[in-house]
């Protein structure tokens, strides 16, 4: 949604959009800025060798799910005493591989589940009530295979079971968004491998109600590790700085590439980040699509 706010916003402005910025940026410039930010901000290096989960980071059973997907406006709140957090835990890969991660506290596990920014945000008669937790493990999809990660298992007295939730503090461990920085909106928000040098792609961009269709136009930028997609939208502004009623649009297309996907990570021009991490697309070769993330 963010996303497309942020669009909306930049093709509703005022017309005049030369007055206001020195040049509009083509599809090339913000390539090229992707695949720096890529190779120098240490995202390349936790998509090679850190913890990168692609799989949902709750899981619970269906009818959990389901009463909290009809409760919309409930928050979660603490309504019992909670056990101490470990220091540490490791994460185990099917390969053998390990890891020793920092630990995030039951608390904050409740407080990523919930749409508030914190518990005390959600009403006392409009909460789920967690009377307490117990430090376990579950399975997760990452983009090193599949894992056993530390997880905090949370139990309501008004649920009718329990949520597990990852219990990996990525923000000290460090994530591939945190690196590239800035929350820049989306324009790519998918693609699927028809083989190995075609992608069908789709996006998404803001328009002008009453105005003739614009013109958009797919691009992509290959790179020996990364393959940049992005788009361009033109429309001629009228004189005058008139405003405009924005909705959204999406579209599709097919690129070919002139090398084979194979391993290399699809980034989004705009955000300079993974595409398969927010939607669903493979991470890499072989990897099934992985669950969006709204």
């Amino acid at each position: 949604m963010l996303r497309l706010l942020v669009t909306l916003l930049a093709v509703t402005a005022l017309a005049r959009g030369d007055l206001l910025l020195p040049r509009r940026l083509t599809f090339d410039d913000y390539a090229a800025r992707a695949v720096w930010t890529w190779r120098t901000s240490g995202a390349a290096e936790i998509w090679r060798n850190g913890f990168v989960p692609t799989g949902d980071l709750s899981q619970m059973k269906q009818n959990v799910k389901k009463k909290i997907s009809r409760d919309e406006e409930f928050g979660f709140a603490v309504a019992g005493p909670l056990p101490a957090t470990p220091k540490e835990a490791r994460i185990g890969w099917d390969d053998g591989s390990t890891m020793q991660v920092p630990v995030i506290s039951a608390r904050q596990a409740l407080v990523a589940l919930s749409p508030f920014p914190s518990e005390a945000s959600a009403q006392d008669d409009q909460a789920y009530k967690m009377t307490s937790a117990t430090f376990t493990t579950m399975r997760l999809r990452t983009l090193r295979g599949m894992a056993t990660v530390p997880a905090w298992r949370l139990y309501f007295s008004n649920l009718p079971g329990p949520i597990d939730h990852l219990a990996v503090d990525q923000a000290t461990l460090g994530t591939i968004e945190d690196a590239v920085g800035d929350d820049r909106p989306y324009d790519i928000t998918g693609f699927q491998v028809l083989d190995e040098r075609t992608l069908r792609v789709n996006y998404q961009y803001g328009a002008c109600l009453g105005r003739k269709p614009l013109t958009v136009r797919l691009h992509s930028d290959e790179r020996p590790d990364v393959v940049v997609l992005g788009i361009e939208v033109h429309e001629h502004i009228p004189d005058g700085g008139l405003l405009c009623a924005g909705v959204g649009k999406s579209g599709e297309g097919v690129v070919r590439l002139g090398e084979p996907l194979g391993d290399r990570v699809v980034l989004d021009a705009q955000s300079r980040l993974p595409i398969c991490l927010y939607w669903r697309a493979p991470c890499r070769a072989g990897q099934p699509t992985g669950a969006s993330r709204p």
